[in-house]
């Protein structure tokens, strides 16, 4: 009686220690990504807008919010409005905007909020190499950010 307790008991705890291990593989892998992406980006290249345009309007987008159910909250700004927004970034390259949203400002130029925001909404599919994020559209359209701690 006393073995076969003893052996229900190790196959038991054997169990719920591989389970552990599955649950922290799955963990460690989307917190590795969400590192990845969970921080300050500076767009760098979108549309027809130069890059010194986007620097001297400060375009970025802030993904360090903490993730929750796989979302990102998110901000952005181009030069006027505050912008925010829900992200969702999945396996295999897709994600998901939604609840893009901003501030009411009225501003001199506000060309590139509107255009980005349009955009913005639009993007299906991500890449994260190093220091690069690169968003695009199912019409081929991108939007491209460095990491801002990047020197």
């Amino acid at each position: 009686m006393k073995t076969i307790f003893v052996s229900v008991w190790c196959v038991l705890c054997s169990v719920i220690l591989l389970n552990c291990n599955v649950v922290n593989s799955n963990t460690s892998q989307n917190t590795n990504q969400n590192s990845q992406l969970q921080r300050e980006w500076t767009l760098t290249a979108f549309g027809s807008y130069s890059k010194s345009d986007l620097a001297a309007r400060k375009a970025q987008i802030n993904l360090t919010e903490r993730a929750e159910n796989g979302k990102i909250r998110g901000t952005a700004s181009m030069g006027c409005n505050s912008m925010f927004f829900t992200s969702e970034f999945k396996n295999g390259g897709k994600v998901k905007i939604s609840d893009v949203g901003s501030t009411l400002k009225a501003c001199q130029d506000m060309k590139l909020e509107m255009d980005f925001s349009e955009a913005f909404r639009n993007m299906t599919t991500y890449s994260v190499k190093g220091h690069f994020l690169t968003l695009s559209d199912d019409s081929g359209n991108k939007m491209e950010f460095i990491a801002a701690d990047w020197d």
